[in-house]
């Protein structure tokens, strides 16, 4: 069943153009299947999916490709969200969010740009997450390259 966005109140929060059904799926650790309604709030997101309804925030959503990059603004709402948290780093499901778009890579162009796009925000993760999708990108990349 496919999500439907529908929008609340305007204007849209500059970081609702990074929700995506798989990225709140995978905040929210369910199936993308599961989902089956996304109101896009001024300042949050509020899900409907199978056995939850959930507020969720837009600068707990990783920045995908496809929409305008990240740029210093957004940078200053996931500080915050941050912040809020008390957290140092990005939500740890972001590091598995881009793992998985390095392994759903078609080609090395499509490689590079989702490295090009971590390269971007590396330094809201840990260095130790930041080693680990360096690995897997290599991985990944010599895979696309041999095979």
């Amino acid at each position: 069943m496919l999500a439907n966005f529908s929008r609340k109140s305007t204007p849209v929060h500059p970081l609702s153009r990074f929700a995506t059904k798989e990225s709140i799926a995978r905040l929210l650790k369910i199936k993308v299947e599961q989902i089956y309604r996304i109101e896009r709030w001024r300042h949050i997101l509020y899900v409907h999916a199978q056995g939850m309804s959930r507020f969720v925030s837009y600068a707990d959503l990783p920045p995908i490709l496809g929409v305008e990059s990240p740029k210093g603004l957004d940078f200053g709402y996931w500080k915050r969200r941050m912040a809020s948290k008390k957290e140092r780093n990005a939500p740890d499901f972001w590091v598995d969010f881009y793992a998985q778009k390095f392994h759903q890579a078609v080609s090395v162009a499509e490689l590079f740009d989702w490295g090009r796009l971590v390269g971007v925000i590396k330094f809201m993760l840990p260095k130790i997450a930041v080693e680990s999708l360096r690995n897997v990108y290599a991985q990944e990349k010599y895979l696309l390259e041999h095979f």
